[in-house]
């Protein structure tokens, strides 16, 4: 147990939060010590499960609450990926917190019992926790707020019908998770020499031009694997997630601008009404636990080839924002990345968001999104591919196409967009464009799939543009016997 702790650099670093409505002050403890390990083996609070220790189980599944702009947020969280210090100033809840202040159990747990929802009990912590969350927050989208859930034993559809029945109860008087005085917190100080939390985008920028060689830490949904499967030692770091003026979302008439520090969580409702393609991708983006800490930024910084939102900014013609001490620059985000593991990126320069173009009379929504994995939900992508095409008069006028998984790095099909340039839009355009794709890409082989399967899979996805665009019914939920 505590492998975060054992191998992580850096002195410790001083947290304070609330825990089952306590306030705690965490101190002694290195800055990547997870929530989950601390959990378990400081505090004795075992409900929480250690399954997969990487984010993918939800057996960790803790409840976490905040306040932001005047608004109280109760999101689930994987607690076997959440590092102490990104706790600041928030409260916790864990399945020890559910039950009244008289042993009364809480609607979610009282249901499970009723339906059969536990065989085994080792996932049942987790999926109570998520329950209770979406529960508190009034979602009944009961396959999506549970679809970071795995249950190996029970099978989901007495899981599911709890939930659908537990959905009719009130949330019980006693069950409030507090929010923290958020006087309280100490943001913005340095704690130690190895690990900062600023509270301003400027307090980052002078900090990180001076540890340009730091790990910075947005969601932790990728940087939390180095430390729990990699054994990695990070120092120094800074934590982000309390930088208030890099989480705003804002749209002008022609321009929709994201900070790096939004979450997937919170950019999925926001961009639903101009690009509902792009937040139905966001809706599939691994679960609501990891959406609920993962960023825009982090997404675009780490330069995975396959990570989900490049290849639909990228369609829409997005343009990069990155920022340091001595000033900003902007540049089209195809640009940023160079090869697998390179972008174009100086020491002390950070994403400090994203700009894409706001759709409009003339700029009407024509983005498709198409993540191609081999499980539906919770599944990292064997390749992504996002179309952006301009039809004016039965022509194409305009192309963008990009593509994850098909490369090194997230990449434009330029060759396919020339080819398709000027054609009449149909099939012979799409069999026009057949062997260009041969120039854009050389997929490689892996676990995901194979090279021959990326390619024919990125040539019918041009087909399945064009047959939505026809107004066929392409897609997994859509399609009926």
């Amino acid at each position: 147990m505590a492998r975060s702790a054992e191998k992580a650099a850096g002195n410790p670093m001083t947290t304070t939060f609330l825990l089952n409505g306590e306030t705690v002050t965490v101190d002694g403890q290195p800055p990547t010590r997870t929530l989950l390990d601390w959990l378990r083996d400081t505090r004795g609070l075992t409900g929480t499960k250690e399954g997969c220790n990487e984010g993918d189980c939800g057996a960790c599944s803790v409840m976490v609450t905040t306040s932001r702009n005047g608004e109280t947020l109760h999101r689930a969280f994987n607690a076997c990926i959440l590092f102490l210090p990104q706790l600041e100033g928030a409260s916790v809840t864990t399945v020890e917190g559910l039950t009244g202040p008289d042993g009364a159990l809480h609607p979610v747990q009282q249901s499970m019992i009723d339906h059969h929802g536990s065989q085994c009990g080792f996932c049942t912590p987790g999926f109570v926790v998520a329950m209770a969350t979406a529960h508190l927050n009034g979602a009944t989208d009961h396959d999506d707020q549970l679809a970071g859930n795995l249950c190996r034993c029970t099978g989901y559809a007495p899981i599911v019908r709890a939930a659908e029945a537990a959905a009719k109860q009130p949330v019980p008087d006693w069950f409030a998770p507090p929010v923290f005085d958020a006087g309280m917190t100490t943001a913005g100080t340095t704690d130690t020499a190895s690990a900062f939390r600023p509270a301003t985008k400027l307090e980052l920028a002078d900090w990180y031009a001076d540890n340009p060689d730091a790990t910075l830490i947005a969601g932790a949904t990728d940087v939390g694997l180095w430390v729990t499967k990699g054994l990695r030692a990070l120092s120094p770091m800074a934590f982000l997630n309390g930088i208030e003026d890099m989480r705003d979302i804002e749209a002008s008439d022609d321009t929709i601008r994201i900070g790096a520090g939004v979450t997937l969580a919170e950019l999925h409702p926001a961009i639903a009404p101009h690009y509902p393609d792009f937040a139905e991708l966001i809706r599939r983006y691994a679960s609501v636990q990891v959406r609920n800490a993962a960023t825009i930024g982090g997404n675009i910084a780490n330069g995975s080839p396959i990570g989900d939102c490049p290849p639909a900014l990228i369609a829409l013609g997005a343009t990069l924002h990155l920022a340091h001490r001595d000033g900003a620059r902007d540049l089209p985000l195809e640009d940023f990345f160079l090869e697998y593991g390179k972008q174009d990126r100086r020491p002390g320069e950070f994403v400090a968001g994203v700009s894409i173009p706001r759709p409009g009379a003339d700029r009407p929504d024509r983005l498709k999104c198409y993540k191609v994995s081999k499980r539906f939900d919770q599944d990292i992508s064997a390749l992504c591919g996002c179309f952006n095409l301009t039809i004016d008069e039965g022509r194409v006028t305009k192309a963008r196409i990009a593509f994850g998984g098909m490369a090194g790095i997230p990449k434009r099909a330029h060759a396919v967009e020339a080819v398709l340039s000027g054609q009449e839009w149909g099939p012979e355009a799409v069999a026009a464009a057949w062997d260009s794709w041969e120039k854009d890409f050389q997929p490689l082989s892996d676990m995901r799939a194979s090279a021959t399967y990326r390619m024919d899979a990125a040539r019918g996805l041009l087909t399945r543009y064009l047959l939505e665009d026809l107004g066929g019914a392409t897609r997994v939920l859509e399609v009926t016997p």
